[in-house]
């Protein structure tokens, strides 16, 4: 983030626009709009301030503004429509410690303007860093398309409960959690319908109900992050993370992903890489049943899906015997999400009618497979965290009576911008896994279905690899 997002009071301020071109007419309309008082400076003004001279409240200034000028203002907003006298009035606005926007000049603006999302009191400023305000547009006609009509008439609904809520109901989780259930249920529905006097009477009996004050009771939402890249994420674990107030975060869920959480959210760590666990799986177990007993909402993320690998099934079962509220939102497998980014089905009609996901993890030097079963041709053999067992993986298929030339396929941060590729034979598999020892996490594709991997990205990651 290279730019500060904020909101600047203007009502009744003296803003000072140098410029009589389009855009600085385009300026001074988003300036009345949030109730500046607007100084207009140019020798001359083009057509289109036609309308803004019938509009009034402007102080029109003939010639470019001096540096008194410039100091009395609050902020001033440059679109002259040359390049040096753009910097000399910047440069004077500088000296004189007064914020200058110019137009199409990031690199000599103290702040930035934003395409700007307009529902009343609720506004979405969106920006590029100047970088390409086309796209920035583009964004805000994507918003612009999903935010209801009447938001600024349920804003204004809850400005007017405000302090009501506050009397009635002590606790901030508490009256937090109220909101949300307004905002986003029925009543607020009923609101964003133009049914406010229905709306308002459902209001009343919510603020008077006794379960309105009542201490918050908390639960845990075990949330599968997929593979870490947060385009990938479920609307609803987006729901739930925006809801938490504890996120409990494993190695795998992504940094990209936590982002998405509320920004006064607690994150806490408690990853299990390979020998060195930040915490015991009892230790987790206990924490989260601690942080909701004391009423907090608690996600633990997870990276993939929580019942696949992720130990999601001990952990619902020990909040339920706690008598924990609990739920689970399932996330995409790294077996799904690394399978579609490198291009390989785990069923084919002609090569693999059954996939069976199989844990590397070793138990007394061996991982836990029935390596008969999944020798058997016709099916595709998925392995979570298996690197280091990769000789043993290949030694029992072997002796089970899979070929060596078998494709396979490794693929380290699956579905990231810095996955990489592996593709060769069984033969191969414990040479491959060298390829990517100390990297990401990596998971291996064993069947006819990895030599179906997208040959336009194949080989530029195994360049890399």
């Amino acid at each position: 983030m290279r730019h500060l997002p904020a909101f600047f009071a203007l009502n009744g301020k003296s803003v000072l626009v140098a410029g009589g071109t389009a855009q600085a007419a385009q300026r001074i309309c988003i300036l009345l709009d949030a109730g500046a008082s607007v100084t207009a400076s140019a020798p001359s003004f083009d057509a289109a301030f036609d309308d803004l001279r019938r509009r009034g409240g402007i102080d029109w200034r003939a010639g470019w503004p001096g540096a008194g000028d410039i100091a009395h203002a609050t902020m001033l907003f440059v679109a002259t429509g040359d390049r040096a006298r753009d910097a000399d009035l910047a440069a004077v606005a500088r000296g004189a410690r007064v914020p200058v926007n110019v137009t199409d000049r990031p690199d000599i603006s103290d702040f930035i303007m934003p395409a700007v999302v307009d529902r009343g009191d609720v506004v979405v400023g969106i920006s590029t860093g100047g970088t390409s305000p086309v796209l920035a547009r583009l964004v805000r006609a994507r918003i612009e398309s999903v935010l209801p009509a009447r938001l600024a008439d349920l804003a204004a609904f809850a400005a007017g409960f405000r302090d009501s809520a506050r009397t009635l109901i002590g606790d901030t989780t508490a009256r937090r959690r109220f909101w949300e259930r307004v905002l986003d249920g029925p009543i607020g529905q009923l609101v964003l319908a133009g049914r406010e006097r229905t709306a308002r009477a459902a209001m009343l009996r919510a603020l008077n109900r006794p379960a309105a004050s009542a201490p918050p009771r908390g639960a845990v939402a075990i949330v599968g992050a997929g593979p870490g890249d947060p385009d990938l994420l479920t609307l609803r674990a987006l729901h739930v993370l925006q809801q938490a107030d504890v996120v409990l975060y494993d190695e795998l869920a992504g940094r990209d992903v936590l982002a998405f959480a509320r920004r006064d959210a607690e994150q806490i760590y408690v990853g299990k890489q390979k020998a060195n666990h930040s915490r015991s799986q009892d230790e987790i177990n206990a924490l989260m049943a601690t942080l909701a007993g004391a009423g907090k909402r608690v996600v633990r993320l997870k990276g993939g899906d929580p019942f696949v690998f992720g130990r999601g099934g001990e952990e619902l079962d020990y909040l339920r015997r706690h008598s924990i509220d609990a739920m689970v939102v399932p996330g995409i497998t790294a077996a799904l999400a690394c399978g579609a980014s490198a291009g390989i089905p785990l069923t084919h009609r002609d090569h693999a009618s059954a996939v069976t996901f199989v844990t590397g993890h070793l138990k007394n030097g061996e991982p836990a497979a029935d390596w008969q079963a999944l020798a058997k041709g016709g099916q595709t053999i998925v392995v979570y965290m298996g690197l280091s067992a990769a000789p043993v993986v290949r030694d029992r298929l072997l002796g089970a009576g899979l070929a060596r030339s078998v494709p396979v396929a490794i693929i380290e941060n699956g579905a990231r911008p810095d996955q990489r590729v592996s593709i060769g034979t069984l033969g191969e598999l414990d040479g491959l896994a060298k390829r990517h020892a100390g990297g990401g996490p990596a998971l291996m594709i064993i069947g006819n279905v990895a030599a179906l991997a997208d040959a336009a990205v194949i080989p530029a990651l195994a360049e890399a690899s």
